[in-house]
């Protein structure tokens, strides 16, 4: 086994993005392991490494992260944010990954694409359930491209005012030409109302007419991300206005157990019956899952235990599940 400061190296390397660090410190552990007669370990962990070295050295070269802080009238329309997630810690259908990797491998490349007049996939549209991992993806692709994340505020954004609302949306795109980042529009059914539907009034479809314009003619370097869960909702037109459509569900079973794996990594203990777990958190959301397992945890630390229990993470799981009844009866 690895030693303690041996991880805690590996650790403070890998969350400080340093590469060589990493790798010197996991070279240490197979050598180690070598030592230690364990050649079979010790020869995976080497080939886990090269393969690893092999990837880095052929993606193109890293980029600093632009710090951008919108000004003006831009900082009541747009919130921005610089996370850090990564496309391995979410869990998606295996048909979303695809997707998302596909993109991923367009913009990393997107210089080679344009020498040869062909596009990277840079508008997007997310549509699912609440809490499947759709505003999750803006965050992912923002911080796997180095890119800031911008939010559009709707609250800002719409108004009753006659024009003021396409104009807002104008500042919004012209921003996309001036900063490359991901625009995260979440909720995109409040703009994206079918023409013509009950809940259409005037100066929402002027401000429909004109996003329909403007992501047509934008030809930037920035993602557009627009997020809804309400897909059957949106006028027709929008559809034809992405590169992209990517539709999430709610877990099955496998990615249910890779949740619940991955969100008590750190609290798991030698009683958790995973089989019954997920029988609990069948119908459950990703972020629900996550959640419960996160109040399992508390519970755990406010209670001065090393590992979470089976009864507290059913406990968490039910009242999520409870609450979820409760509101579609309501």
């Amino acid at each position: 086994m690895a030693r303690a400061d041996q991880l805690i190296a590996l650790l403070r390397a890998y969350a400080g993005e340093q590469d060589a660090q990493f790798t010197a410190v996991a070279l240490q552990m197979a050598a180690g392991e070598a030592q230690k007669g364990h050649t079979r370990l010790a020869a995976e962990l080497k080939a886990l490494i090269e393969a690893a070295q092999v990837r880095q050295v052929s993606r193109p070269a890293v980029r600093p992260v632009p710090l951008a802080q919108p000004k003006g009238e831009l900082a009541e329309l747009l919130t921005v944010q610089y996370p850090r997630h990564h496309l391995t810690e979410m869990v998606v259908s295996a048909e979303v990954a695809l997707k998302l990797e596909r993109v991923l491998r367009e913009q990393r490349y997107h210089e080679r694409l344009s020498g040869h007049g062909l596009v990277p996939r840079r508008k997007l549209l997310l549509v699912g359930p609440p809490g499947t991992g759709k505003t999750l993806t803006a965050s992912v692709l923002a911080a796997e491209l180095r890119l800031p994340l911008f939010v559009a505020r709707f609250d800002s954004l719409i108004t009753k005012f006659m024009g003021e609302s396409a104009s807002k949306l104008r500042l919004v795109f012209e921003s996309l030409k001036a900063t490359r980042g991901v625009y995260l529009f979440d909720e995109f059914d409040s703009l994206g109302l079918q023409r013509g539907s009950q809940h259409d009034v005037a100066e929402m479809r002027r401000t429909l007419n004109m996003f329909l314009q403007l992501i047509e003619q934008d030809a930037s370097e920035s993602l557009i991300v627009a997020a809804t869960n309400h897909g059957e909702s949106l006028d027709t037109a929008l559809f034809r206005r992405f590169d992209d459509v990517i539709r999430y569900e709610a877990p099955d079973v496998s990615q249910i157990e890779r949740l619940l794996r991955n969100s008590l990594a750190l609290f798991d203990g030698p009683t958790l019956d995973y089989t019954r777990l997920v029988a609990a958190a069948n119908g459950l959301s990703h972020s629900d899952i996550v959640r419960a397992c996160q109040d399992a945890m508390k519970d755990a630390v406010l209670e001065n235990q090393t590992g979470v229990s089976q009864e507290s993470v059913l406990q968490h799981l039910d009242e999520r599940s409870a609450s979820l009844r409760h509101m579609k009866f309501s």
